[in-house]
Parts: structure tokens; sequence; C-alpha cells
């Protein structure tokens, strides 16, 4: 997979794929969000973080993705890659199908694609500010851009520890959480996320819309 780091093209190797969930460091509001969910029926984790393994093809930099039916959305999380001369940040969604969620947390994330965006920072020259980077995303539901999630990573256990416990080997990849959707979660046919960092003054963003498979019986 090619990325742009500092305005320089670098293709790398991605053999595993990780979605880190249950991520964030109030614990209070970790276990509020499992009874809500266990209230519609969806099991609660086995343990906190949970570390889910997908297909590695499930990433892509493509502005379309196909989804089947259309109770998907997306999720902006931070994108941990890797590599043998060390690690680096990105951006990514973990779009899920929120009906098969209800029936496993586990394939509702891996039957969706995840899409990331083309820009890579060395983790290095972030590690000092880490919980000053913010993440916000917007959905447009037709009538325009609309906040859709936004928070720091304050928000989210510390990246070296979810990088710890996940024990990550060299082409690995990883996506590490996210915040509440305002509004509440729903389809989001066309997302939109960014990640800042205010101490750097620089930003990565992505678009992307998805295309609706029927589910055909």
């Amino acid at each position: 997979m090619l990325f742009t780091i500092n305005g320089v093209a670098k293709e790398f190797l991605i053999n595993h794929l990780v979605v880190a969930g249950w991520t964030a460091r109030d614990q209070h509001a970790v276990q509020e969000h499992i009874d809500e969910l266990a209230e519609l029926g969806v099991a609660p984790p086995s343990t906190v973080p949970l570390y889910y393994r997908a297909s590695n093809l499930l990433l892509t930099q493509q502005p379309m993705v196909e989804v089947v039916g259309g109770d998907s959305s997306g999720e902006v999380e931070p994108l941990i890659i890797k590599a043998e001369d060390g690690f680096w940040l990105g951006l990514g969604s973990d779009h899920t199908d929120r009906e098969l969620e209800a029936h496993s947390v586990a394939f509702s994330k891996q039957v969706c694609p995840k899409p990331v965006a083309t820009e890579l920072w060395p983790l290095a020259e972030v590690e000092d500010h880490l919980d000053q980077i913010e993440m916000q995303s917007w959905v447009d539901e037709g009538e325009g851009w609309t906040l859709y999630q936004s928070g720091k990573l304050a928000a989210i256990r510390p990246l070296s520890e979810l990088i710890e416990k996940a024990k990550l080997e060299n082409g690995s990849a990883m996506l590490c959480g996210t915040f509440a959707a305002i509004g509440g979660v729903r389809n989001t046919p066309k997302f939109r996320m960014a990640l800042h960092d205010p101490v750097l003054n620089r930003s990565i963003q992505a678009d992307y819309q998805t295309r609706e498979l029927p589910a055909v019986k």
C-alpha cells in the first residue's frame, strides 16, 4: 500500500490487520457503552480492550467502497503501522455493519472495508504530544457536511499501551478506537475524517462514499 510521508511516497507491505475495540481511557464510559449495547443484544467483550483480527485485504484507499445493505457506518480512528523501520501514525475508518453487530461485533468489523488516508507521520515526530492530537469526522446526509465525531487522542488509551498489548509484527496495521457519534450512530453514505496536530500545525484528511449492494436472500 502506497503512502506519502513528508511529501515522499513510500510503499508498505501490510500482511496483518488488527482492530482494537473498547479502547476509551474512561472505564466508566466503557462500561456504560457495554451496558447500552447489551440492551440491544450485543454480547459484552471478553476483555477490555479487545483486539479483533481482520483481513489485510479490507484496507483500502479507494474513494468509493461497497457495503451490503444500508446499515453500516464509519468510525474515525488513529491508524498505526509497524514496519521494519519503525512505527507510523495515520488515519482510518473502522467501517462497521451495525445490523450484524448485534450478532457478532467481530463479524461486523470483519465484513466491511477499512478506508485509510494516503498520508502517514513518523510516530516519533508526535510521541511527545499524542494526547493533544485531534480527530474529527463528518457525514453528509444530503444537506452538506455535519460534525459526527470529535475528540482528542487523550480520550483513547495510550497508543504505546495498545501497541504493546497487540504484539504487532512487522507488516501490521492497527485501528485504535474511536469516539461516540454526535446524535447517535447511523448510516454514513458520505464520510469525511481528519487528524490534526495542533503542535506541528498539520493535518491528514480523507473522504469516502459507500455504495450499497442489495442484501439478496
